[in-house]
C-alpha cells in the first residue's frame, strides 16, 4: 500500500504445406431444401447439387425444432453427445451414444473448470460384477481418482443401457446449478459461455466404481456451449430469395501434425459487384471430419475496391505468404467446434459486395489432429446464405476492449492478472446516433493466456451498471464463435462499455505484451450490431505520458533498469517481475490516464482529444456473475418434470 501511495504522490506531480487441387474458388448455389446439408460426403461435394432457385422464409432457417444440439467428443468418433437445454426448469438433458467400437463397460460424462480430469464433476454409467447397469453421481479428486458422491445424486432421470448390436448409451438430466455449496463434493455450475465437457471410459465389469483411476489415454474433453439460446427465434416473415455461397478447401491434404492453420484467399463472383446481405452463416463440414475441423473464420480483405489480392492457398503462418494478404483481417463469419448456424435478426443483414467493397475474402481453418494422422483429406468450409433483397439495416462490427499495442503488459508468474479496455462516454457521445444502436452478437477474444472475458455496460449519465453485454467465465481461445445474444442490447450516446480479461501467466518466464502475434495478447470483443455507423473501433490503452512516468518511477524508486531511451517492449522486459511489482502495475493501469482509439471506418479518429483521458470511476466486474442461471433461492426444485422430446 505504501508503494502505491508513493506512486500516487509521484504521478500527481508528473502528469495530469500442403497441396490443393485446382477447383472453383467458391460456389454460388441456389437454396434447395431437399439437399441442404452441413456436411459433404467423400467424393460427393454437395456444391454439385443444383436444383433451381427456391424462395423460402427466414423462418425456415432453424435447427432441430426441439433445439437438440450435438457434437462428437473424441477423435475416433466413438462417443457422440447430444443435449437439450431447458431454460424454464434450469436444467439440461444429456445423451451420449457409445459405438460398438468402444466395448468398455463404464463411461463417464461431466464437466470441469478447464477440461482437467482432476476436479471433474461426473455422472458415470457402469456395469457391476453381477451384470447390473447403474448410474452414479461422482467427482474426481486431485489425484485423478473417482469418488461416488455419498450425500446427493444430481444425475436425475438417469439410465445406462446396452443393445445387442453393441451400442451403449448414457442419459441423464442435470440442473444448471445443483445449489450444493457447503458439502465436500462441490458441483460444477453450468453457465452460459464455454463449457469444458469431460469424458472417460474403461473396462469392466467392476466391483465398484469408487477408487477407479483411468489412464490419460482413456480421458478427454471437448469445449462447447451447452446453454445455447433457443434456435426457434421469432422472425418476421419474408419471401427473400436466398442463395448460398460456399467458401471451402477442396481435397486438402492435412499435414501429420497436431495443429494446422490453413488460409485460402478467393475472389467473390461477379454478381457481388452489387451489394447483398448475408442473413446466416454455418459450417459445411465434410462427413467424417467433424473432429478434425476445430474452428473456421471468414475475413474480408480491407483494401481499395480495385486492388488485386493474391489468391493465396497455404499455411497461414507460412513465411512466404504474400504480405498483401495481411489486409484480410476483418471478421465476416466465425464458427467453432460444436456451434450451430448464426442467424442475423430480421431487421439487418451483413453487407457484402458493392462498388466500394474489395471483392477478396479469406477462409482460415484450424485443423486439430491430435493423433498425428497423415491420411486426412478435407473439403470443409463455411456457407454464407445471402440475398439481394436488402434488409432495413446494414449490420456492422465494432471492436471493443484494448488496443493492439505493447503498451499493455502482463507480468509472468501470475495466476490471475486483469486488464480492462474502455469505450468511454466521450466516444459514444460523438459517434452514436441519438436513437442508439442494437448489439445482437458478440465474439469475445484473447490469445493463449486469457481464461475469462466480460463486457460491462454503463449508462454514464447516472453511473448505473446495466446488464452485462456478454461474459464467458471459462473462455478458451481454442473455442471462438460469434454468439447471438439472447437479449439484444441497446446502446445510446454517452454509454460506456468496459471489456475486462483475466490472464494466467503461471507458466511464463517473461512478460507478455499486447500485439497481433499469437504469442502476444489481446483483450477484445467484436460486437455485431445495427444500424451500421461510422464507429469501427472503440478501444483504449494506457496513455503514452502515463507509461513514460511509470518507467521513470520504477527506475528511480525501485532501481529497475528502465530508460527513456529504450522502447516500450525493452523497458517491460528489463523489469525483474515480482508479485508486488505485478500488483503495482495492475493498480496503476486502473488509475492511469487513458489513450482512446475512437476510430472511424476510414481509420481516422473522430474529432476530439483522445489522449490523457481520465480513467472512469466505474466498478470492475466480479468473476462469479451467473448470466442466465437463476439463483438457488429463486428456483422451484420441486418442478422436476422435463419437457418431453
Amino acid at each position: 500500500m505504501s508503494v502505491l501511495l508513493v506512486m500516487i504522490l509521484f504521478f500527481t506531480t508528473a502528469f495530469v504445406h500442403d497441396s490443393v487441387q485446382q477447383s472453383p474458388d467458391y460456389l454460388d448455389e441456389p437454396l434447395d431444401w431437399r439437399n441442404r446439408s452441413a456436411s459433404h460426403r467423400d467424393g460427393q461435394d454437395d456444391r454439385l447439387h443444383r436444383h433451381g432457385h427456391a424462395k423460402r422464409s427466414v423462418d425456415d432457417f432453424s435447427d432441430d425444432e426441439r433445439h437438440i444440439y450435438a457434437l462428437t467428443l473424441d477423435p475416433d468418433s466413438k462417443f457422440k453427445l447430444s443435449w437439450t437445454p431447458d431454460f424454464q426448469r434450469q436444467q439440461v438433458k444429456l445423451h451420449v451414444d457409445i459405438s460398438h467400437s468402444a466395448p468398455q463397460s463404464w463411461f463417464a460424462l461431466g464437466f470441469s473448470d478447464r477440461g482437467d480430469w482432476p476436479g471433474a464433476d461426473l455422472c458415470i454409467g457402469w456395469e457391476d460384477w453381477k451384470g447390473s447397469l447403474v448410474v452414479q453421481d461422482a467427482h474426481v479428486d486431485v489425484s485423478g481418482i473417482i469418488h461416488v458422491d455419498e450425500h446427493h445424486n444430481d444425475c436425475r432421470r438417469a439410465s445406462y443401457s446396452r443393445r445387442q448390436d453393441g451400442l451403449a448409451s448414457l442419459e441423464f438430466v442435470r440442473s444448471f446449478d445443483t445449489c450444493h455449496r457447503l458439502q465436500e463434493e462441490k458441483d460444477y455450475l453450468i453457465e452460459d459461455g464455454t463449457v469444458h465437457v469431460v469424458y472417460a471410459s474403461g473396462p469392466g465389469p467392476l466391483y465398484r466404481i469408487n477408487g477407479v483411476s483411468p489412464s490419460d489415454d482413456d480421458v478427454g474433453f471437448q469445449r462447447t456451449r451447452l446453454l445455447k439460446p433457443p434456435t426457434g427465434q421469432q422472425h418476421q416473415k419474408t419471401n427473400d430469395p436466398l442463395h448460398a455461397l460456399l467458401i471451402a478447401n477442396v481435397q486438402l491434404n492435412i499435414p501429420a501434425q497436431e495443429t494446422t492453420y490453413y488460409c485460402r484467399v478467393v475472389r467473390l463472383p461477379q454478381q457481388f459487384i452489387r451489394k447483398h446481405h448475408v442473413v446466416q452463416f454455418e459450417a459445411a463440414i465434410q462427413e467424417g471430419r467433424e473432429s478434425l475441423v476445430h474452428h473456421m473464420e471468414v475475413f474480408h480483405c480491407e483494401a481499395p475496391p480495385d486492388e488485386t489480392i493474391p489468391e493465396y492457398r497455404g499455411p497461414c503462418t507460412d513465411p512466404n505468404r504474400p504480405e498483401s494478404t495481411r489486409v484480410c483481417k476483418r471478421v465476416l463469419a466465425a464458427w467453432a467446434y460444436g456451434a450451430g448456424p448464426f442467424r442475423y435478426p430480421p431487421e439487418a443483414g451483413l453487407p457484402i459486395g458493392g462498388p466500394e467493397f474489395n471483392p477478396y475474402i479469406m477462409l482460415e481453418v484450424h485443423y486439430n489432429n491430435p493423433t498425428i494422422r497423415g491420411d486426412w483429406v478435407d473439403s470443409s468450409g463455411v456457407r454464407l446464405w445471402y440475398t439481394n433483397h436488402l434488409r432495413q439495416y446494414d449490420a456492422g462490427v465494432m471492436e471493443l476492449g484494448l488496443e493492439y499495442t505493447d503498451k499493455m503488459a502482463i507480468p509472468p508468474g501470475q495466476e490471475s492478472f486483469t486488464l480492462t479496455g474502455y469505450c468511454l462516454p466521450q466516444c459514444t457521445a460523438v459517434s452514436l446516433p441519438k436513437t442508439g444502436i442494437t448489439i445482437f452478437g458478440s465474439q469475445l477474444h484473447t490469445h493463449l493466456l486469457g481464461y475469462r472475458v466480460v463486457t460491462q455496460h454503463f449508462r454514464a449519465e447516472d453511473g448505473m451498471e446495466l446488464a452485462e453485454l456478454d461474459r464467458d467465465n471459462h473462455y478458451s481461445t481454442h473455442y471462438q464463435e460469434i454468439r447471438l445474444l439472447a437479449n439484444p442490447v441497446k446502446v445510446f450516446p454517452g454509454d460506456a462499455l468496459l471489456t475486462t480479461c483475466w490472464f494466467d501467466t503461471t507458466d511464463k518466464l517473461n512478460v507478455s505484451l499486447g500485439g497481433f502475434s499469437i504469442s502476444d495478447e489481446m483483450c477484445v470483443n467484436y460486437v455485431h450490431y445495427f444500424p451500421r455507423i461510422n464507429l469501427e473501433v472503440c478501444k483504449s490503452s494506457v496513455s503514452w505520458q502515463a507509461l513514460r512516468n511509470y518507467f521513470q518511477f520504477v527506475n528511480e524508486w525501485d532501481k529497475q533498469p528502465t530508460s527513456p531511451s529504450n522502447g516500450v517492449s525493452d523497458n517491460y522486459h528489463a523489469i525483474e517481475w515480482t508479485r508486488l511489482r505485478a500488483e503495482t502495475l495492475r493498480d496503476y493501469y486502473s488509475m492511469a490516464p487513458i489513450s482512446m482509439q475512437c476510430n472511424q471506418s476510414s481509420g481516422e479518429r473522430f474529432p476530439g482529444n483522445w489522449e490523457g483521458l481520465a480513467s472512469p470511476g466505474l466498478p470492475l466486474p466480479l468473476p462469479d456473475t451467473r448470466n442466465n442461471v437463476k439463483p438457488c433461492e429463486s428456483r422451484d426444485d420441486t418442478q422436476d418434470e422435463y419437457v418431453p422430446d
